[in-house]
């Protein structure tokens, strides 16, 4: 028997960088993972530990290329995470994950407008290559989800060009309230799909 839609949703676990790109809560779990891949990754690590969701939600804002096309508040639905801090062979630790397909295209029936592509991992600003979007915790999040068996996805709207250095230039504001709006028709896409 199917799971109640609220109870669909709590089996979802939502988990962002910094409170101003995490929705209240609407049936679902939040988890505000600091920023950084090593501080998304242990609180995404500590999270499991005490309570596997059937699916995570990584949200957030993130940085484009200026040649990609995309700009502020773009939506970019992540189909891989590269972590582009790591520089050891893919037999020492991996620095490629695929999302899978399936919560792909839920979050592309949730947001029909969202561009897919693959979302860097750097803790630094400006510092991911061989790809056109770059965030700073996706890799850690998804990494740890992986190693515990939890379908986990990364969505993000884009704030600024990577290359603009003038944090003054960047549209904080628009892309944390789109963040916060999609969430909801997000989490119950990615639900329904794992229920």
């Amino acid at each position: 028997m199917p799971l109640p839609a609220a109870a669909a949703d709590a089996a979802v676990l939502v988990i962002a960088a910094t409170p101003r790109e995490l929705a209240p809560p609407d049936g679902w779990r939040t988890l505000c993972c600091g920023v950084g891949p090593v501080e998304a990754a242990a609180a995404t690590a500590a999270a499991l530990a005490a309570g596997r969701p059937a699916a995570i939600v990584h949200v957030g804002i993130a940085g484009a290329r200026r040649a990609s096309g995309l700009v502020p508040p773009a939506i970019v639905v992540g189909v891989e995470t590269i972590y582009c801090d790591l520089g050891v062979p893919e037999r020492f630790a991996p620095s490629r994950l695929t999302t899978p397909a399936a919560l792909v295209e839920a979050a592309c029936r949730a947001l029909p407008h969202a561009t897919r592509a693959a979302i860097g991992t750097s803790g630094r600003v400006g510092h991911t290559s061989g790809c056109e979007v770059e965030a700073m915790e996706g890799f850690g999040v998804l990494r740890a989800a992986a190693l515990a068996g939890v379908p986990a996805i990364e969505v993000r709207v884009i704030s600024n060009a990577i290359e603009e250095t003038d944090r003054n230039l960047w549209h904080f504001d628009d892309a944390f309230a789109a963040v916060q709006a999609l969430t909801p028709r997000l989490v119950r896409e990615i639900a329904a799909c794992v229920r």
